[in-house]
């Protein structure tokens, strides 16, 4: 595996994944790429010292998504073995958000430039999105005659409602970064050259937060997003007691009361 592919950097509370492909534009969709995203996402969820991840691409492309070029040489042999290529895709580049799906600490994309196709879908995998103001977005796979295999169809009404995703989808137009926001998908336009200082004063912000708060609070959004109402309620309740049981919570209520700055510990 090539730690090269994906690069993670710790400051604080903070870490950056970078996406270190900018020959092939950050394409996410080689073995290794997918392996490296698991075991990133797997080092966060082990080190209880981090509160909140950046993912951003190296050069001027947030990611391209798949490898076009590869997509053409291999076009042959998947016209020849569907199975296969089901199975592929199983095993390979949908093991992306299934990993991201279980970091339970906030995830802030900082698109930095094109984010096509597969690349759209890894920012939508993202819990917010800020962009460049030279960022574009596509859900571009029906122009290769394909579809969106790695999620994006789960991701997109979800964020732009279904009649724009359905429009993104099937028309497979790019998008600039003030209609990204107009419609929901992203929620800062910054400067390019501001993207990452944005990027990180947001996660700086987040990381200041009591750190098993927060993780309990993406955990509730998440789940509540597919629950009926008395179902989330009951979560809610649990994770409640569980907070409450904090010296966190404890240190937080002191310090309002003592009109000071808290010092959160994660206990």
């Amino acid at each position: 595996m090539s730690q090269d592919s994906v690069l993670y950097e710790k400051e604080g509370r903070v870490v950056t994944w970078t996406i270190n492909r900018p020959d092939i534009r950050n394409a996410v969709s080689a073995p290794e790429v997918v392996a490296r995203f698991e075991e990133i996402a797997e080092m966060v969820a082990k080190d209880h010292d981090v509160s909140c991840v950046i993912l951003t691409g190296a050069g001027t492309a947030f990611s391209s998504g798949g490898d076009v070029k590869n997509m053409a040489e291999r076009a042959p042999e998947m016209q020849k073995a569907p199975f296969a290529t089901r199975h592929w895709y199983r095993e390979g580049i949908q093991r992306i958000p299934l990993a991201l799906d279980k970091v339970e600490v906030p995830i802030i994309a900082a698109v930095n430039g094109h984010a096509i196709g597969a690349g759209c879908d890894l920012a939508m995998m993202c819990d917010i999105r800020i962009a460049a103001d030279s960022a574009q977005f596509g859900e571009v796979f029906v122009n290769l005659g394909i579809i969106p295999g790695d999620g994006g169809s789960w991701y997109l009404p979800r964020l732009v409602g279904r009649s724009k995703a359905f429009e993104m989808t099937f028309t497979g137009d790019v998008i600039d970064a003030e209609e990204a926001k107009e419609i929901g998908l992203i929620s800062h336009i910054v400067p390019f050259d501001d993207l990452m200082d944005a990027a990180r004063k947001m996660a700086t912000k987040i990381s200041r937060k009591p750190p098993e708060a927060l993780r309990m609070t993406k955990r509730l959004l998440k789940e509540s997003e597919f629950q009926r109402l008395d179902t989330a309620l009951e979560m809610a309740a649990g994770m409640q007691a569980l907070a409450q049981a904090t010296k966190d919570h404890q240190e937080a209520a002191n310090a309002f009361v003592e009109k000071r700055r808290p010092e959160f510990k994660g206990e």
